[in-house]
């Protein structure tokens, strides 16, 4: 079995997509080619493909929320912003300029746009959030939101292959071959190791327990 091999060592993405790769790793593949290393796992090896087709993704610049004019001279003006809690949501209400969370507070707002009593965020939303925040994007709205949860826009979208492990170790244990092994998690993880760093499918199979039996 050959080891994952460094990444100035791999000529392609085709190759490229035979490893696992941790999400620490791709950005740090990225920083060092002076990529665009923000956003998840999916967008970054995004990133990479284009790389390896000729296209390089530089750094995007941080887009920052424009301040508003102090009012100064103005009789009780205040120089404080005021309480992002209290003002009013809009679908027009920026999702940064609100301090945007995963609260009640912002749960009630969707709930009554959507109609959806039990509402949830959904996991592309999340990752659409995250983005949002990272990227410093202050023109993304609430209602931009409320889109990607229709699935009427795409801003960045959940990364199931970080799922993996969580996959392999379920699978793992309900092998009943695996009722064995005293700790586990312990040797699960020993096992996705050696599936991780090769070129294997990301998967577990209980072929895998006869063939790496020395291993673990």
């Amino acid at each position: 079995m050959n080891a994952r091999p460094q990444f100035k060592d791999i000529a392609s993405f085709e190759e490229f997509s035979k490893y696992y790769w941790y999400r620490e790793e791709l950005q740090k593949i990225c920083k060092g080619l002076e990529l665009d290393s923000n956003g998840m796992k999916a967008e970054l090896n995004r990133v990479i493909e284009e790389y390896f087709k000729g296209n390089k993704i530089a750094p995007k610049p941080r887009k920052t929320a424009e301040r508003p004019k102090s009012a100064v001279g103005t009789p009780g003006a205040s120089c404080k912003p005021k309480n992002r809690a209290a003002a009013p949501l809009s679908l027009s209400t920026g999702l940064i300029a609100c301090g945007f969370t995963f609260g009640p507070r912002f749960r009630d707002f969707f709930r009554a746009q959507t109609g959806v009593q039990n509402f949830k965020f959904n996991v592309d939303m999340v990752a659409t959030a995250k983005k949002v925040k990272q990227d410093g994007d202050a023109s993304f709205t609430l209602g931009d939101l409320l889109d990607v949860y229709y699935g009427k826009k795409t801003y960045a979208r959940y990364d199931k292959v970080s799922l993996q492990w969580n996959k392999f170790v379920k699978d793992f244990c309900a092998d009943p071959a695996t009722a064995a092994f005293q700790n586990k998690l312990k040797t699960a993880a020993a096992l996705w190791k050696i599936v991780r760093d090769s070129a294997r499918p990301k998967v577990y199979a209980h072929s895998l327990l006869e063939e790496f039996k020395e291993e673990l």
